[in-house]
Protein backbone atom coordinates (compact mmCIF):
# COMPACT_ATOMS: atom_id res chain seq x y z
CA UNK A 1 0.00 0.00 0.00
CA UNK A 2 1.37 3.63 -0.80
CA UNK A 3 2.42 5.52 2.08
CA UNK A 4 1.59 9.82 2.07
CA UNK A 5 4.34 12.06 1.53
CA UNK A 6 6.04 13.25 5.21
CA UNK A 7 4.17 10.82 7.18
CA UNK A 8 4.96 12.04 10.54
CA UNK A 9 3.35 15.52 10.21
CA UNK A 10 0.63 14.32 8.15
CA UNK A 11 0.08 11.91 11.10
CA UNK A 12 0.64 15.60 13.18
CA UNK A 13 -2.37 16.77 11.23
CA UNK A 14 -4.70 13.97 11.32
CA UNK A 15 -4.49 13.66 15.43
CA UNK A 16 -4.97 17.62 15.88
CA UNK A 17 -7.72 18.19 12.91
CA UNK A 18 -9.62 14.61 12.83
CA UNK A 19 -11.03 11.96 15.48
CA UNK A 20 -10.06 9.25 13.70
CA UNK A 21 -8.97 6.10 15.52
CA UNK A 22 -4.91 5.44 16.18
CA UNK A 23 -4.72 2.62 14.39
CA UNK A 24 -6.42 4.39 11.21
CA UNK A 25 -3.85 7.08 11.43
CA UNK A 26 -1.17 4.35 11.86
CA UNK A 27 -2.47 2.24 8.76
CA UNK A 28 -2.62 5.43 6.57
CA UNK A 29 1.05 6.66 7.58
CA UNK A 30 2.91 3.49 8.19
CA UNK A 31 3.57 3.94 11.59
CA UNK A 32 3.00 2.07 14.93
CA UNK A 33 -0.06 3.15 16.69
CA UNK A 34 2.13 3.56 19.78
CA UNK A 35 4.03 6.52 17.74
CA UNK A 36 0.59 8.02 17.02
CA UNK A 37 -0.60 7.87 21.12
CA UNK A 38 2.54 9.46 21.63
CA UNK A 39 1.83 12.35 19.45
CA UNK A 40 -1.73 12.54 20.56
CA UNK A 41 -0.10 12.82 23.92
CA UNK A 42 2.44 15.44 23.02
CA UNK A 43 5.69 12.80 23.52
CA UNK A 44 6.54 11.71 20.09
CA UNK A 45 7.28 14.67 16.95
CA UNK A 46 7.04 17.42 19.29
CA UNK A 47 7.57 20.94 17.28
CA UNK A 48 6.53 19.01 13.97
CA UNK A 49 4.15 21.10 11.88
CA UNK A 50 1.22 19.62 10.76
CA UNK A 51 1.04 18.29 7.00
CA UNK A 52 -2.51 18.88 5.54
CA UNK A 53 -2.86 15.73 3.42
CA UNK A 54 -6.49 17.46 1.93
CA UNK A 55 -4.72 20.63 0.62
CA UNK A 56 -2.05 18.43 -0.78
CA UNK A 57 -3.61 16.39 -3.05
CA UNK A 58 -3.42 13.05 -0.25
CA UNK A 59 -7.03 12.83 0.95
CA UNK A 60 -10.38 14.41 0.21
CA UNK A 61 -12.67 14.98 2.95
CA UNK A 62 -15.27 12.55 2.19
CA UNK A 63 -12.64 9.51 2.37
CA UNK A 64 -12.03 11.08 6.03
CA UNK A 65 -15.81 11.60 6.80
CA UNK A 66 -16.40 8.18 5.73
CA UNK A 67 -13.33 6.91 8.25
CA UNK A 68 -14.73 8.59 10.98
CA UNK A 69 -17.98 7.28 10.87
CA UNK A 70 -16.46 3.55 10.45
CA UNK A 71 -13.52 3.18 12.69
CA UNK A 72 -12.93 0.03 10.59
CA UNK A 73 -12.84 2.32 7.26
CA UNK A 74 -9.14 2.01 6.36
CA UNK A 75 -7.70 5.47 4.56
CA UNK A 76 -7.15 4.87 0.99
CA UNK A 77 -4.14 7.54 -0.61
CA UNK A 78 -5.76 9.65 -3.13
CA UNK A 79 -4.93 8.62 -6.85
CA UNK A 80 -2.49 11.39 -8.40
CA UNK A 81 -1.20 10.96 -11.62
CA UNK A 82 2.01 13.19 -11.66
CA UNK A 83 3.22 11.03 -8.67
CA UNK A 84 3.06 7.53 -11.02
CA UNK A 85 6.53 6.84 -11.85
CA UNK A 86 8.30 8.48 -9.50
CA UNK A 87 9.71 5.77 -7.75
CA UNK A 88 11.09 4.20 -11.14
CA UNK A 89 13.31 6.98 -12.17
CA UNK A 90 15.77 6.90 -14.82
CA UNK A 91 19.35 7.24 -14.27
CA UNK A 92 22.24 5.65 -13.72
CA UNK A 93 22.52 2.36 -11.84
CA UNK A 94 23.71 3.40 -8.28
CA UNK A 95 26.94 1.02 -7.36
CA UNK A 96 27.92 0.74 -3.20
CA UNK A 97 31.09 1.92 -2.73
CA UNK A 98 32.69 -1.41 -1.29
CA UNK A 99 31.82 -2.84 -5.05
CA UNK A 100 32.90 0.13 -6.92
CA UNK A 101 36.62 -1.05 -7.03
CA UNK A 102 35.41 -4.15 -8.99
CA UNK A 103 33.97 -2.76 -11.39
CA UNK A 104 36.40 -2.64 -13.94
CA UNK A 105 37.14 -6.52 -13.26
CA UNK A 106 33.30 -6.97 -14.32
CA UNK A 107 33.59 -4.77 -17.10
CA UNK A 108 37.06 -6.54 -18.39
CA UNK A 109 34.79 -9.93 -18.38
CA UNK A 110 31.77 -8.42 -20.52
CA UNK A 111 34.71 -7.59 -22.75
CA UNK A 112 36.15 -10.88 -22.71
CA UNK A 113 33.00 -13.19 -22.46
CA UNK A 114 30.33 -10.93 -24.38
CA UNK A 115 32.24 -8.76 -26.72
CA UNK A 116 28.73 -8.29 -29.07
CA UNK A 117 27.51 -6.61 -26.21
CA UNK A 118 27.43 -2.55 -26.76
CA UNK A 119 29.17 0.06 -24.52
CA UNK A 120 25.63 1.27 -23.55
CA UNK A 121 24.64 -1.81 -22.61
CA UNK A 122 27.12 -2.62 -20.33
CA UNK A 123 27.02 1.42 -18.90
CA UNK A 124 23.56 -0.02 -17.79
CA UNK A 125 24.53 -3.13 -16.67
CA UNK A 126 27.24 -2.56 -13.82
CA UNK A 127 26.64 1.50 -13.85
CA UNK A 128 29.73 2.91 -15.65
CA UNK A 129 30.85 5.27 -18.10
CA UNK A 130 31.34 4.81 -22.03
CA UNK A 131 34.72 6.17 -21.52
CA UNK A 132 35.88 3.42 -19.54
CA UNK A 133 34.51 0.95 -21.04
CA UNK A 134 36.63 2.17 -24.47
CA UNK A 135 39.93 2.01 -22.15
CA UNK A 136 39.25 -1.34 -20.86
CA UNK A 137 38.91 -2.47 -24.83
CA UNK A 138 41.70 -0.82 -25.78
CA UNK A 139 43.27 -1.84 -22.71
CA UNK A 140 44.78 1.63 -22.07
CA UNK A 141 43.04 1.61 -18.14
CA UNK A 142 45.64 2.84 -16.14
CA UNK A 143 45.46 -0.21 -13.77
CA UNK A 144 44.50 -2.82 -16.91
CA UNK A 145 47.88 -4.86 -15.57
CA UNK A 146 46.24 -5.37 -12.15
CA UNK A 147 42.56 -6.30 -13.89
CA UNK A 148 41.05 -9.63 -13.51
CA UNK A 149 37.94 -10.59 -15.03
CA UNK A 150 35.49 -11.63 -12.93
CA UNK A 151 31.47 -12.29 -13.37
CA UNK A 152 29.04 -9.47 -12.35
CA UNK A 153 26.71 -11.41 -11.38
CA UNK A 154 28.97 -12.71 -8.73
CA UNK A 155 29.74 -9.39 -7.26
CA UNK A 156 26.19 -8.20 -7.55
CA UNK A 157 26.64 -5.60 -9.84
CA UNK A 158 23.70 -6.42 -11.76
CA UNK A 159 21.30 -10.10 -12.07
CA UNK A 160 21.68 -13.11 -14.20
CA UNK A 161 18.42 -12.32 -15.61
CA UNK A 162 19.17 -8.59 -16.39
CA UNK A 163 22.66 -10.45 -18.45
CA UNK A 164 20.75 -12.96 -20.18
CA UNK A 165 18.42 -10.08 -21.43
CA UNK A 166 21.36 -7.72 -22.33
CA UNK A 167 23.00 -11.06 -24.35
CA UNK A 168 19.40 -11.56 -26.21
CA UNK A 169 18.97 -8.40 -27.61
CA UNK A 170 22.43 -8.52 -29.02
CA UNK A 171 21.87 -11.55 -30.29
CA UNK A 172 18.94 -10.58 -32.17
CA UNK A 173 21.20 -7.52 -32.94
CA UNK A 174 23.61 -9.76 -34.81
CA UNK A 175 21.05 -11.58 -36.38
CA UNK A 176 19.10 -8.75 -37.96
CA UNK A 177 22.60 -7.68 -39.79
CA UNK A 178 22.84 -11.26 -40.80
CA UNK A 179 26.71 -11.70 -39.65
CA UNK A 180 27.77 -15.00 -39.77
CA UNK A 181 28.68 -16.53 -36.30
CA UNK A 182 31.07 -19.14 -34.94
CA UNK A 183 29.23 -22.17 -32.53
CA UNK A 184 31.12 -20.42 -29.99
CA UNK A 185 30.07 -16.80 -30.62
CA UNK A 186 26.64 -18.79 -30.92
CA UNK A 187 27.10 -20.66 -27.39
CA UNK A 188 28.22 -17.45 -25.70
CA UNK A 189 24.83 -15.33 -27.24
CA UNK A 190 22.58 -18.43 -25.35
CA UNK A 191 21.25 -17.44 -22.02
CA UNK A 192 22.74 -19.70 -19.03
CA UNK A 193 19.27 -22.08 -18.76
CA UNK A 194 19.90 -22.73 -22.70
CA UNK A 195 23.58 -22.70 -23.12
CA UNK A 196 23.63 -25.43 -19.72
CA UNK A 197 20.48 -28.01 -21.74
CA UNK A 198 22.78 -28.39 -25.21
CA UNK A 199 24.19 -31.22 -25.97
CA UNK A 200 27.89 -31.94 -25.55
CA UNK A 201 29.68 -31.05 -28.68
CA UNK A 202 30.98 -34.50 -30.67
CA UNK A 203 34.77 -35.19 -29.86
CA UNK A 204 37.57 -35.81 -32.59
CA UNK A 205 38.39 -39.39 -32.40
CA UNK A 206 42.01 -40.17 -32.32
CA UNK A 207 44.85 -41.06 -34.57
CA UNK A 208 44.44 -44.51 -33.93
CA UNK A 209 41.05 -44.35 -34.28
CA UNK A 210 41.79 -42.84 -37.49
CA UNK A 211 44.25 -44.76 -38.66
CA UNK A 212 42.01 -48.12 -37.92
CA UNK A 213 39.44 -47.28 -40.97
CA UNK A 214 42.29 -47.87 -43.20
CA UNK A 215 43.43 -51.47 -42.22
CA UNK A 216 42.92 -54.36 -44.53
CA UNK A 217 41.58 -57.27 -43.07
CA UNK A 218 42.35 -60.57 -43.03
CA UNK A 219 40.78 -62.06 -46.21
CA UNK A 220 41.91 -59.02 -47.91
CA UNK A 221 45.70 -59.55 -47.01
CA UNK A 222 45.11 -63.36 -47.77
CA UNK A 223 43.96 -62.58 -51.47
CA UNK A 224 46.70 -60.44 -52.09
CA UNK A 225 48.66 -63.33 -50.92
CA UNK A 226 47.44 -65.72 -53.62
CA UNK A 227 47.82 -63.11 -56.00
CA UNK A 228 51.09 -62.46 -55.31
CA UNK A 229 52.01 -66.07 -55.73
CA UNK A 230 50.00 -67.07 -58.82
CA UNK A 231 51.28 -63.98 -60.68
CA UNK A 232 55.05 -66.05 -59.43
CA UNK A 233 54.23 -68.70 -60.90
CA UNK A 234 53.16 -67.60 -64.06
CA UNK A 235 56.34 -65.64 -64.21
CA UNK A 236 58.14 -68.81 -64.37
CA UNK A 237 56.04 -71.11 -66.22
CA UNK A 238 57.42 -71.69 -69.91
CA UNK A 239 55.00 -72.15 -72.40
CA UNK A 240 54.57 -75.55 -74.28
CA UNK A 241 57.47 -76.61 -71.63
CA UNK A 242 57.82 -78.97 -68.73
CA UNK A 243 57.96 -78.17 -65.06
CA UNK A 244 61.56 -79.12 -63.51
CA UNK A 245 60.06 -81.61 -60.81
CA UNK A 246 58.35 -84.04 -64.17
CA UNK A 247 60.90 -86.46 -65.32
CA UNK A 248 62.19 -86.60 -68.52
CA UNK A 249 61.94 -89.72 -71.34
CA UNK A 250 64.52 -91.55 -72.41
Amino acid sequence: MAKPLMAKATAVWLVDNTTLTFKQIADFTGMHELEIQGIADGDVATGVKGFDPIGHNQLTQEEIDRAEKDPLHKLRLKFNAAAQGEEKRRGPRYTPLSKRQDRPNSILWLVKFHPELTDGQISKLVGTTKPTIQSIRERTHWNIANMQPIDPVALGLCKQSELDAAVQKAAAAKAAEGAAMTDDERRKLLSTEQSLDMPAEPRIPTAIEGLETFSLSDDDDEDEDNKNYADADSFFSLPGGKHDDEDEQP
